[in-house]
């Protein structure tokens, strides 16, 4: 029997603190993905959640390992560093893209305090009248995680919250 891969340790301690901050009714979990690629032998992880008293806008945070890491680890080659990827997915809607759009990525950097690369991608509905634009906010860190970051999972959760309360209010 093999030992747990670092993915597999990422995946149950992220998804431990999502939950624990779930019962504590911080936030509220609406959805996970739990999948394994045959065709690809990768592994993706992603749980979403919400602000409990304000379901409008959600945050998802997603681990994804591919074969070549879980190759390198299970194999012990020493050539070779394992990890997975990690990315925090934030959702909202804008109706004013280039105001909002710019403003958005602004404060995203205050308060991942210009850490992660951020992009942006819109969407609409066709023939939807008035148009609103569904906006899918990815933050990406630009390497690879391992046990080594465990420590700052709850406070990479704390920060996803703190982006989705800010999305939420700043609508009021």
């Amino acid at each position: 029997m093999f030992d747990p891969t670092i993915y597999e340790n990422l995946k149950v301690v992220l998804e431990g603190a999502v939950y624990d901050m779930d019962l504590e009714g911080a936030i509220l979990v609406t959805k996970r993905t739990d999948r394994i690629e045959l065709s690809s032998m990768s592994r993706y992880y992603a749980i979403e959640f919400t602000q409990p008293s304000c379901a409008a806008n959600k945050a998802q945070i997603s681990l994804e390992v591919h074969l070549r890491d879980l190759a390198a680890e299970i194999l012990e080659n020493a050539n070779e560093k394992p990890g997975c990827t990690m990315e925090v997915i934030l959702s909202t809607v804008v109706d004013d893209p280039i105001l909002e759009c710019a403003l958005i990525e602004k404060e995203i950097e205050v308060i991942w305090q210009k850490r992660p690369i951020i992009t942006q991608t819109l969407s609409f509905d066709f023939n939807e009248q008035p148009v609103r634009y569904f906006n899918q906010i990815k933050l990406h860190f630009g390497r690879k995680v391992d046990e080594g970051q465990i420590d700052d999972f709850p406070e990479l959760i704390r920060y996803a919250m703190k982006s989705l309360i800010w999305l939420n209010q700043r609508k009021r």
